[in-house]
């Protein structure tokens, strides 16, 4: 079984009276352990996937399954759920929380996960994946004392910390 598995994903904004259709019958399929890299020009629609594939948005139409679940029968709670448990995310301008730490911004997707760790267990973890991706030394930077790519190394640590069995990343090399 496919980890994801979209048939005929079509997604249509409707903009005052002008339908526009930025994805067309895409229909794809993702195992386990695959890397998959969505490429195309700006504005192709590949964050508009992207947002689909990772429960940010729904489709116009065509199905979406995770895992073997419909995602399209899932209630918003559910699907927050799955993202939360399932899924990371690395966006593109990162999303850290301005005046938090970066231990503090990659701690935050612990309190809202099911493993109900303690406090020093996700601050074990949180510290530890800081420290793989080099920022041992800058725990308690806030983003803006942190480089870009600093920054860019707390929001994939963030993405890991809940042990996802997906990790997207929007524009990954900038």
């Amino acid at each position: 079984m496919k980890l994801i598995e979209l048939r005929n994903i079509v997604k249509t904004y409707q903009l005052g009276e002008i339908q526009l259709q930025v994805l067309k019958d895409i229909s794809l399929g993702i195992g386990r352990g695959e890397f998959v890299a969505l490429m195309g020009t700006s504005g192709s629609g590949k964050t508009t996937l992207m947002n689909i594939l990772g429960c940010l948005d729904r489709p116009t139409s065509g199905q979406y399954y995770f895992d073997g679940s419909d995602v399209a029968n899932l209630t918003p709670d559910k699907q927050a759920q799955l993202r939360n448990e399932k899924l990371g995310f690395v966006f593109q301008n990162f999303n850290l929380l301005p005046r938090t730490s970066a231990l503090d911004n990659v701690i935050m997707p612990l309190t809202y996960s099911g493993d109900h760790l303690s406090d020093g267990d996700a601050r074990r973890r949180a510290t530890e994946l800081l420290q793989r991706v080099g920022l041992g030394e800058r725990l308690d930077h806030e983003p803006s004392q942190l480089s870009g790519g600093q920054q860019q190394r707390v929001a994939i640590a963030r993405a890991l910390v809940n042990r996802p069995q997906l990790l997207f990343a929007d524009e990954p090399t900038g």
